[in-house]
């Protein structure tokens, strides 16, 4: 196959007479009267044998284990409107030149190349596709190709809305949308942008539209949006959805642990305890999904389990990246050029034969997530792939250690609100009761930590529980403000000349939210989202930027911090502590307070709508340690 001659005999064997590359018919071409070939046309063994045994699928998508690769994903672009903390920093990732990229012909050349090989399913991905000018073209010149049956995208929904009329129209046959979380703080806080109800109203004009099913994917990440499961499940009773489930996974530069991963078990087994009649619905073939539903409901549930129970064996998929590189594996480091040799001048057959020797080369399977986590692989955002949440601690110089929405204890109890009109018009927050967690005085608790292992090493504050720390080490205090010089006048005292030493400090702060307000965010029911979600982001934000708010406050290069909030339902009260660790000359005293001072002011304003009876108060030091004057435990 290798060599020229042959290699374009058997290119015309299998585009003669009525055959074609899809088709199971066994080739029976005869010469015209009859009769036998001209002796030219005379083949070698190796041929006859193909052409009297020819296979019914392209052998050029055809692996060495008899998979057939029936499914092209197109990446393109490697640009998104969204900064998710977990695919990329805040000011964006290092793109691939414009002129490297693969331009709207080159991308249909290719599409036509793999539709001609038996590709009969084509996704468009990103980065986010939409954001691209020409995609309804793009779609609309795929929708000529012969032999291709569905053409779908995968978009994180932003634009859906306003292009999807177009869509339809051009030929976009199947969507997926990617939502992470129903709750509007937190996607605000994932995304890095505003946009919820965006997604929101796309996925409206989607069923509007008559799609069916919406598929709307949703990466599980243990302390991010575990608890969300049921809610997810609950929009299928009214909507048209296949809610698709993912195990989390490795991809380079997301810092993947497996502690994050909730399998495709235990998913199953959460579900099952809320609706014990779910039913297995029939497999289909090459699906990546193990699909579920509830009797009664219009849509369904599905679980994409690449991690705990991988389907390698029925891979019929291949990647095409934004800068033209072929991938038969998602996990897989390896990668051929097809845009160079596009460029380069290659016929058909030569990309075909660089295609199919890559086909050739794909493993088996996968190399398993612990060995996956090693490896050197793209981003997911340079992929083009479906989910949008790979996620990690977000990117932070003076937050090492921390893992965001770290949940203690919190699952929904109450199903989301089944009525589209609810859901579309009014887009509230998912309904959250915590029932599995009650204190001694009775009420479900909803206790937030910023702490990485708050699930092991931290203790939620509660009424019945809390006790003074004791003193310790030593108390001296200074006769003479520091931050006046000797004429009265403000100054930053000069710390260029003290030692480096380990400062830890912890403050708290009360909000007594009285027993409306309280209610409402014990059940996660404000308007504005969840509150004690958005304080806690707010308490750990503020102790970034102390000393821009503090005018005499030194920057500290924060090595940790920890925000935590409990309801407390005997006063109605949220109480709040923060803490912040760094290496320094200088404390953290005032990093831990204004923390706390500022996760209490922004529950204010999350309740103040609904309640004035709301006060903010014993905001105070608990403990310091470090520095010159030694520690401090209030008593």
């Amino acid at each position: 196959m290798a060599a020229r001659p042959a290699f374009r005999m058997l290119r015309w064997l299998l585009r003669s007479g009525t055959r074609g590359c899809t088709s199971g018919a066994p080739v029976t071409q005869l010469h015209p009267g009859g009769g036998p070939p001209p002796a030219r046309e005379e083949l070698p063994t190796r041929l006859q044998y193909l052409r009297e045994h020819a296979a019914p699928f392209s052998a050029f998508l055809t692996d060495s284990f008899g998979r057939r690769h029936s499914y092209l994903r197109i990446s393109l672009t490697e640009k998104c409107n969204l900064r998710c903390q977990y695919c990329m920093p805040e000011e964006g990732v290092p793109l691939t030149p414009r002129a490297d990229l693969l331009t709207t012909e080159e991308i249909l050349t290719l599409s036509r190349l793999f539709v001609r090989e038996g590709v009969d399913k084509i996704r468009l991905t990103g980065g986010e596709p939409l954001i691209r000018p020409d995609v309804v073209d793009i779609v609309a010149q795929l929708h000529q190709l012969k032999g291709l049956r569905t053409i779908g995208i995968t978009t994180n929904g932003i634009n859906l809305a306003r292009l999807l009329p177009q869509l339809q129209k051009a030929g976009l046959g199947a969507i997926n949308i990617s939502l992470d979380t129903l709750v509007p703080a937190k996607f605000e806080f994932i995304v890095r942008r505003k946009g919820f109800h965006k997604v929101m109203e796309g996925i409206h004009k989607a069923i509007e539209l008559g799609y069916n099913p919406v598929k709307v994917n949703c990466v599980v990440m243990r302390g991010l949006n575990e608890d969300e499961l049921l809610d997810f499940v609950a929009l299928t009773k009214s909507l048209p959805l296949d809610v698709r489930f993912i195990e989390y996974m490795p991809f380079d530069g997301n810092k993947w642990n497996f502690k994050k991963m909730v399998s495709y078990k235990e998913m199953l087994d959460t579900i099952q305890q809320r609706w014990p009649e779910l039913e297995t619905l029939p497999e289909k073939e090459s699906s990546t999904a193990k699909a579920f539903k509830i009797p009664g409901f219009q849509g369904q549930v599905s679980f994409i389990t690449s991690m705990s129970e991988n389907f390698c064996g029925t891979c019929n998929r291949l990647r095409i990246t934004a800068d033209g590189n072929l991938k038969v594996c998602l996990f897989g480091n390896s990668e051929v050029s097809l845009r160079d040799h596009l460029r380069a001048g290659a016929s058909e057959e030569e990309l075909l034969s660089i295609v199919g020797a890559a086909v050739g080369r794909k493993k088996r399977q996968h190399a398993g997530m612990f060995n996956i986590a090693q490896m050197k692989n793209r981003p997911m955002i340079l992929i083009g792939f479906s989910p949008k949440l790979q996620a990690s601690a977000p990117v932070s110089s003076s937050l090492s250690s921390w893992d965001p929405f770290h949940v203690l204890d919190l699952r929904p109890t109450v199903s989301f609100p089944n009525q589209l009109a609810t859901l579309w018009k009014r887009y509230k927050a998912p309904q959250t009761l915590t029932a599995q967690l009650q204190r001694g005085f009775g009420s479900p608790q909803r206790c937030y930590s910023s702490h990485r292992d708050a699930d092991t090493n931290s203790k939620c504050l509660s009424s019945g529980s809390r006790t003074s720390p004791a003193p310790s080490g030593p108390r001296s205090t200074s006769d003479k403000l520091t931050h006046v010089d000797s004429e009265g006048r403000a100054a930053m005292v000069d710390v260029g000349q003290k030692l480096d030493t380990d400062r830890v400090a912890v403050a708290s702060a009360v909000v007594l939210l009285g027993p409306v307000a309280f209610k409402l965010v014990q059940q996660n029911q404000l308007e504005k989202g969840d509150a004690l979600m958005v304080a806690q982001l707010a308490g750990i934000q503020a102790a970034k930027l102390t000393s821009q708010l503090i005018p005499l406050c030194h920057h500290v290069a924060l090595s940790h911090i920890h925000v935590q909030l409990e309801l407390d339902g005997t006063r109605h009260a949220v109480v709040i502590q923060a803490s912040c660790r760094a290496r320094g000359p200088t404390g953290v005293e005032m990093e831990a307070l204004t923390s706390a001072a500022v996760a209490a002011l922004t529950l204010y304003d999350m309740c103040k709508a609904v309640s004035r009876d709301i006060t903010v108060g014993d905001v105070r030091l608990i403990s310091k340690t470090g520095g010159r004057r030694g520690d401090f435990h209030r008593a």
